[in-house]
């Protein structure tokens, strides 16, 4: 197969690949920039493999990094573009299930292509656009199937994020994980407690955000992977009922934790620790907080314009998204429309000062702030208008 119009970032790395071979060594693109362009999807970082040895890189280039030399990967510094350049490479035991305990370099790229997880990922591609595919890859991609190169239990054994991977691609790209591969995770799947959190999260996190996430969380809980995830255990119906309820992909990171805070039923005071034990910031943990008391309120009727308030224009979508998955009306116009209509968006706009109180004969302390707290309630309810001889006449009554 060879693709005759190549997208512009593969077209702009191609002298980086012709230097290459200039020398006398492959170079060729491959990974998920391949498998996207010939889905038709759009790429964003392009990998380049190659018979050549880091230093030997290093020597054909005058601008590199070593982003990961140990490992064989390069950084080629070209027109202010970086591409990582890896060196063909086999690999060996993988005691901790996630990378290798030594790495060989090698001139063979079946070598190189044969250590990669699935058939759909080991493609590569000569700087013409000519495909090389050595396992069956792009059978795979027009039948719609995620397999593993090779023997899939070894595949999990050698490094268990690979099955997240597979769930995440099965959500990504709308595709079928094929019985071989799917009986392999199910398997492995209790290793997926010796991954990294943080690592686990972002597969998750791209699972929920695909287009078809109803297919990457069937198989998730067919294989029992969620039960190797941080406080999932306890809630095998919620989603079980995820998995039919979600027929498109959240818009967001913080609506599905969001979506996850909400069907798990989670105060704000649980969310905490939840998120917590997924490595969450502290930024995504206050918004999911806001964001699921909302969706919790929309669930079982309209919110008031406090609540709305409250959560704001940023996050006020994301409970309204989280509420319409899990079965209420989608309200978004109408809530747009109130958020329009409140006096004021943020405590900032209120016509009246802590400074303004004080210099009214209000003393500083705890009680100014409460003040001002009850001063910006009465405005957004509307029982006070917002403005500064009105709000200091009250709060000096």
């Amino acid at each position: 197969m060879k693709l005759e119009h190549l997208p512009n970032e593969f077209e702009a790395a191609r002298p980086v690949l012709q230097t290459i071979e200039a020398a006398g060594y492959e170079a060729y693109f491959v990974g998920g920039s391949v498998r996207d362009t010939i889905l038709g999807k759009a790429i964003h970082d392009v990998d380049i493999a190659t018979s050549a040895y880091p230093n030997e890189i290093k020597g054909l280039f005058k601008r590199t990094v070593d982003t990961g030399i140990d490992h064989g990967t390069v950084m080629i510094l070209d027109h202010g573009t970086g591409y990582e350049t890896t060196t063909f490479r086999s690999e060996s035991t993988y005691t901790d299930f996630r990378r290798p305990d030594q790495v060989t370099f090698v001139r063979s790229l079946q070598e190189d292509l044969k250590r990669r997880d699935f058939t759909i990922n080991a493609l590569a591609m000569r700087e013409d656009g000519e495909v090389i595919d050595l396992f069956d890859g792009l059978t795979d991609l027009e039948n719609h199937h995620i397999r593993a190169v090779g023997d899939p239990q070894e595949r999990f054994h050698e490094d268990a994020l690979r099955m997240m991977r597979a769930v995440r691609f099965a959500s990504q790209l709308d595709f079928d994980i094929i019985p071989e591969t799917e009986a392999a995770i199910t398997d492995h799947a209790q290793l997926l407690a010796k991954i990294a959190v943080e690592r686990t999260q972002v597969e998750l996190q791209k699972m929920f955000t695909g287009k078809a996430p109803q297919r990457g969380l069937a198989v998730f809980m067919r294989t029992g992977l969620w039960q190797y995830c941080p406080d999932f255990a306890a809630h095998e119906n919620d989603l079980q009922a995820l998995s039919t309820q979600l027929q498109r992909g959240t818009s967001s990171d913080t609506a599905t934790w969001t979506l996850l805070a909400t069907k798990f039923g989670l105060t704000a005071t649980a969310i905490t620790p939840f998120l917590k034990h997924w490595k969450a910031a502290n930024q995504m943990i206050t918004a999911v907080q806001t964001a699921s008391r909302l969706a919790q309120t929309l669930l079982t009727t309209a919110p008031n314009a406090w609540q709305l308030y409250q959560c704001g224009a940023d996050l006020t979508p994301v409970a309204n998204e989280v509420a319409s998955i899990l079965g209420a009306p989608d309200r978004a116009t109408e809530l747009t429309q109130q958020l329009q209509a409140l006096p004021i968006q943020h405590k900032k706009e209120l016509a009246a000062t802590g400074k303004d109180l004080m210099q009214a004969g209000v003393q500083p302390g705890p009680q100014l702030g409460a003040l001002l707290g009850d001063l910006e309630y009465q405005v957004v309810t509307g029982q006070l208008p917002n403005e500064q001889a009105a709000l200091v006449a009250y709060a000096t009554a």
